[in-house]
């Protein structure tokens, strides 16, 4: 054997007869295990780092729970998972593009708390206080799972092998880092997601830990119980947002490299041995988590038993599950003269629909739409084209013609016409463009007549069965209740009914629009009888009813659905970023902004510029590392060298796998989507940090602890002053439009520093008393565009009832604000003039502020946003294609399809403003 592969393997010659201790060593080399790993367990730490983790525990919840009632309103995605509480409450069914578990223990902290799920959370700014609801309760779920990602960076720093010190330091930065904070004090996913990233991480650390040791530690009681730990918390991260994927990802390319690992050691692991690794860990790694998963939205639909908005997004099936909407077997067989109600099947918008209301437009005839819900309204009679002959040869006249004669099915070919029973007019159609869809190739589709009238050539329907879609040999062959699948060809035209996304304004009240297209695409033009009845149908007709999808059934129909509505999330947003800016903290996202005050969701630059720097450091270290390893230049021989290749490695690929597939998505994404990366960046810069002061020797110099910790304490106390800086954005603290200025690096960082005032004396109100005139100077403290109207305190400090407020001052002002709808002052409008490349628009607007004896406003302006990862848009039942953002509407909204991006910049908007019946 060569004599440098020898020494790589750390085997000796037969003669040479080491020592005991030395073939113990050697014995220890030649199996799976790992040089220079020892046993990191966080059960049996010193005292004294448990006391420094309780330390690190009260920290981080001091700096998490600080202010946690401000804002005392509705904030971003409260929004929506806050809403989704108040749903699970009733069980109203919703549909969401994340997994339940989060929003499952959000409810919980509610209903704990009180809360009986009146509060609809409908809107941005609307009051907690008045109503009572415990928000307070429900941001403390997150805000506790933040502040245990703190200790949970110390002990997984542990586990790896670093010092006590730079487990300090990991946990202090996670404590003082702006973005995590920010997002753990609201009811938002992304705390509880990053909470179960590390415990992922812990878990999986300490079980490569017990797995580096050797064959002495497999199988035994850590081992397993690491392993089991790591399945059930890749479960649980899975449950919380798909973002869980990646860290699924990141376990499973380790395990495929331990399992390499294994396969090599041929003289410890046997083949027998292998497997039992491999199905270890397939059971632990893979079925405990999907058992989790699926678990989780076991109980969600335990919870969601009743119709709700999201029902829309489902199949007829699955919504047969829900309480109300189930129904009684019914006929198989439509026959004509049969009382039916059709479905169109595409966009699951709802029932083919009729009522007493013109189309202001076109025909002016009476409106056909779909309707979500079972209404009597949509109830037709099947009619031949040729009325039927009574026992004299002659023909008896009108739609019940059929109800007192023996069946007649109906094939497929045949013609027929559709009698609205409520209105008494038939489904009609012409050569008359539609209201909404104006295209050549839309007709109208209108419901024409009257009680007694025969009809004409223009009410004619064929009826062509879709065989591919239609289930059974029959169904195929004649129109039978929800198993044929057929559309319905306009004779005279040769246009088929059709149905699609759009919806009617509001003198169609925004239901779904139906037209008649000339060559209409398939699945817009499919439709099926639900329901179905006949006075001459025997009582032991054939009935059938909607096939019961089963747990699993509804499992999966729910996946797709989640996958569809996600992807299709692709609308510019006011405050998107894409992955390229997020590891430089190029942009941020507007919160909330009210009273002069702005929450606004930025991360600390230097542990973020600093974390991407380690990142950047290991990518270098291993370009070079690979040149010398093939030059043999016996790097690796050196066994921190080997160390710090394989943690720091590990580690980058973590964050490479929660960053990297960003790009290939095309949906809407946001700043926030980078937190469990940061996480993993943050272990990296610790890692580097403590190799590079505790573990490196440069020329035979050791390492000075002495150094390392003075460097450390330096970075922390540049950290927290980075974090103090700009904590009144994550508190929304009062805070001065120059502070604002001075530390606003970038253009990027689009937070409105003129929301602030020029001193922060101004955020105390001033009050005078009623009977005393108001002084000329009351307002002359308020700064110009803010002017409040002062109220005296009632007697007893009792809040002035809002209906019959008492002004006590009014004003005029003149405020000039760009075409973002940001503030500016006399010397930026005094500037823009002298440039004379500036055009003016007048705009009056009356507003009144009242304020109660706190100084609080009663009625609040808007606020800030929801976010866009959160309740979807049905893509088939959005809104018109021609309709506008307005106000607080979500710029998601699909069928919308305009960019937010220069609309109303300045202000807070949701990430993802989903329409609750047609959500996300």
């Amino acid at each position: 054997m060569d004599r440098k592969l020898q020494d790589t393997l750390g085997a000796r010659p037969s003669d040479s007869r080491p020592s005991k201790s030395k073939r113990d060593t050697a014995a220890k080399r030649i199996d799976f295990g790992s040089d220079g790993v020892t046993d990191h367990n966080i059960l049996n730490l010193p005292t004294s780092d448990y006391k420094l983790l309780a330390a690190i525990t009260l920290l981080a919840a001091i700096v998490r729970l600080f202010r946690i009632y401000q804002p005392t309103s509705v904030v971003f995605d409260e929004v929506h998972f806050g809403g989704f509480a108040s749903k699970y409450i009733k069980g109203k069914f919703f549909m969401d593009v994340h997994p339940p578990l989060a929003k499952l223990l959000i409810t919980l902290s509610a209903w704990l708390a009180g809360f009986d799920g009146e509060f609809d959370f409908k809107d941005i700014g609307k009051d907690y206080l008045e109503p009572g609801v415990p928000y307070v309760a429900m941001r403390l779920l997150p805000a506790i799972l933040g502040v245990l990602t703190a200790p949970l960076m110390f002990l997984i720093l542990k586990v790896t092998g670093c010092r006590t010190a730079t487990a300090v330091m990991g946990a202090v930065l996670v404590t003082f880092e702006n973005a995590l904070t920010t997002q753990s004090r609201f009811i938002l996913l992304d705390s509880p997601l990053v909470f179960c990233t590390a415990l992922t991480v812990l878990s999986f650390s300490c079980f490569t830990n017990q797995q580096e040791q050797g064959p002495s530690k497999a199988f035994r009681g850590p081992w397993w119980l690491w392993l089991t730990a790591t399945g059930i918390c890749l479960g649980a991260t899975a449950s919380v947002k798909w973002v869980g994927l990646f860290t699924i990802a990141w376990v499973g390319t380790l395990t495929i490299l331990q399992l390499w690992v294994l396969l090599g050691d041929t003289r410890t692991v046997t083949l027998r041995l292998w497997f039992k690794h491999f199905f270890a860990r397939v059971f632990c790694l893979i079925i405990v988590p999907i058992g989790f998963y699926i678990g989780i939205f076991a109980i969600h639909f335990l919870c969601l038993v009743n119709p709700g908005d999201g029902d829309g997004f489902m199949s007829s099936e699955f919504q047969a599950t829900l309480n109300h909407k189930g129904m009684q077997d019914v006929p198989a067989d439509v026959a004509f003269g049969s009382r039916i109600s059709i479905r169109h099947l595409n966009t699951q918008g709802g029932y083919l629909h009729s009522h007493n209301h013109m189309y202001p437009t076109g025909s002016k005839q009476q409106q056909i739409t779909l309707y979500p819900h079972k209404d009597e309204n949509n109830v037709f009679i099947v009619e031949n084209m040729t009325q039927p002959l009574d026992t004299n040869g002659q023909e008896i006249p009108g739609p019940f013609a059929w109800d007192n004669l023996t069946a007649d099915y109906v094939e497929d070919g045949a013609t027929i016409k559709l009698y609205h029973v409520m209105t008494h007019r038939r489904i009609h159609s012409h050569d008359v463009r539609p209201p909404i869809t104006e295209a050549d190739w839309q007709n109208e589709i209108s419901a024409y007549g009257y009680e007694g009238f025969a009809g004409d050539a223009n009410d004619l329907f064929r009826v062509e069965i879709v065989p591919s879609m239609s289930d059974g040999k029959e169904a195929k062959k004649r129109l039978r209740t929800i198993e044929t699948k057929f559309r319905l060809i306009h004779v005279m035209t040769g246009c088929v009914l059709f149905s699609h996304k759009v919806k009617l304004p509001d003198w169609g009240f925004e239901q779904q629009e139906v037209t008649c297209a000339k060559g209409g695409s398939l699945p817009n033009s499919v439709w099926y009888v639900e329901s179905n009845s006949h006075n001459t149908l025997p009582e032991d007709t054939e009935k059938v009813n909607y096939r019961n999808p089963g747990f699993l059934g509804k499992f999966w129909e729910l996946q797709k659905v989640m996958w569809i509505t996600n992807a299709g999330l692709v609308e510019s947003h006011a405050w998107d970023s894409r992955p390229p800016s997020w590891p430089t903290l190029r942009r941020g996202i507007n919160f909330w902004g009210k009273d002069h005050r702005q929450v606004y969701l930025l991360g600390n630059p230097l542990i973020w510029w600093s974390s991407t720097t380690a990142i950047a450091i290991y990518v270098i270290f291993k370009g070079i590392a690979v040149l010398r390893w093939q030059r043999s230049c016996g790097d690796y021989d050196d066994v921190n060298f080997k160390r710090f290749d394989y943690e720091i490695g590990t580690t980058v690929l973590g964050w490479a796998l929660h960053y990297f597939p960003f790009y290939l998505m095309a949906r809407q994404l946001f700043l926030h989507h980078y937190l469990p990366a940061l996480y993993f960046a943050i272990i990296i810069l610790c890692q580097t940090l403590d190799f590079a002061a505790f573990r490196f020797s440069v020329r035979s110099v050791t390492p000075q602890p002495t150094f390392g910790k003075a460097f450390i304490a330096v970075f922390l106390a540049l950290s927290i002053v980075s974090f103090v800086v700009y904590s009144p954005i994550v508190y929304g603290n009062p805070w001065t439009q120059d502070a604002c200025n001075r530390v606003k690096l970038f253009s990027t960082w689009d937070f409105d520093c003129n929301t602030f005032y020029t001193d922060l004396s101004q955020y105390t109100t001033q009050y005078v008393n009623t009977g005393d005139d108001v002084q000329s100077d009351a307002t002359a403290t308020q700064p110009q565009g803010n002017p409040q109207i002062v109220h005296s305190p009632p007697s007893g400090n009792v809040t002035p009832q809002p209906e019959q407020p008492e002004v006590v001052s009014h004003e005029e002002r003149v405020e000039y604000r760009d075409q973002d709808g940001n503030l500016l002052d006399e010397e930026q409008v005094a500037a823009f003039k002298k440039d004379g490349q500036v055009s003016f628009q007048t705009r009056y607007e009356t507003r009144t502020r009242v304020v109660n004896a706190e100084g609080q406003e009663i009625f609040n302006g808007e606020y800030a946003p929801p976010h866009p990862d959160v309740e979807g848009q049905n893509p088939e039942t959005g809104g018109r294609r021609d309709e506008k953002p307005v106000g607080n509407r979500p710029a998601s909204a699909a069928g919308e399809g305009k960019s937010l991006r220069h609309e109303g910049h300045g202000q807070p908007r949701p990430a993802s403003e989903g329409k609750e019946a047609t959500a996300q």
